[in-house]
């Protein structure tokens, strides 16, 4: 077996995650924590919507829209969980970044940076 270098790319930090399971979990979980991050903002517009001026056509819509998604999301960030062996303090606060509008954002930098850098 050879070992590969750990490539680092500041635009794509799971190339430079040394693992092939890692990496992949890796992957799935940040496309999971943007798009739990736009939805979770869509059903924030919608609460506005509803509570503000009386539509709630958009939340009956966008609510379980999310509530499916944020389920993907969890299962993607056990999956990293894991993977690279976080404790389950971790798990739980990166699970609770989806139920808080722009957290998921920022902790999807933080967490591809540390798993990047290989910590």
């Amino acid at each position: 077996m050879t070992d590969r270098p750990v490539l680092s790319d500041e635009e794509n930090p799971v190339q430079a995650v040394p693992a092939a399971g890692v990496r992949g979990a890796l992957a799935r979980w940040r496309v999971a924590a943007y798009v739990v991050g736009v939805g979770l903002l869509a059903l924030c517009a919608a609460m506005i919507m509803n509570y503000g001026f009386g539509q709630d056509q958009y939340t009956k819509i966008i609510g379980p829209v999310h509530g499916f998604l944020y389920i993907l999301y969890f299962l993607a960030t056990v999956d990293l969980a894991l993977k690279v062996r976080w404790p389950v303090k971790r798990t739980v606060l990166v699970l609770l970044a989806g139920m808080v509008p722009f957290l998921s954002f920022v902790v999807e930098r933080r967490v591809s940076a540390e798993l990047g850098a290989g910590r």
